[in-house]
């Protein structure tokens, strides 16, 4: 999670550099919200995206993760997107759908789940 965290937080700094360039009035009272929006958003273009055309995100990649369906098949567009508002809203509640893996008879996320999904490791 580490790992992925900084290689998200490179592609969010570009995307907030982007949308600075774009938007130069940060003193409106629409701009942080519209802001904070557009980098919910590119975060889940990068998971969605990488989760639907392979399974694995970089950071999966170099850990030999691999994200399917709870039937072993790769995500469709639908399922990538459940599975990203469910972490959403998971994380956003003090990390409770992280913590749920601890206690969870498979070790799954929380958003796992609810979504159908589980990580496996590829060999």
């Amino acid at each position: 999670m580490i790992y992925e965290s900084l290689l998200l937080l490179a592609v969010l700094f570009i995307a907030s550099f982007i949308f600075h360039l774009v938007f130069r009035n940060p003193d409106s009272s629409f701009f942080k919200s519209a802001h904070q929006f557009y980098l919910l958003l590119v975060m889940g273009t990068y998971f969605i995206w990488f989760w639907t055309h392979g399974g694995q995100t970089l950071a999966m990649q170099t850990w030999k993760l691999r994200l399917t369906t709870a039937t072993g098949d790769g995500l469709n567009l639908k399922q990538g997107i459940t599975r990203y508002l469910y972490a959403v809203v998971g994380i956003s509640l003090f990390g409770f759908g992280i913590f749920w893996a601890l206690f969870d008879r498979d070790h799954q996320f929380l958003h796992d789940r609810l979504a159908g999904t589980r990580i496996i490791n590829v060999t």
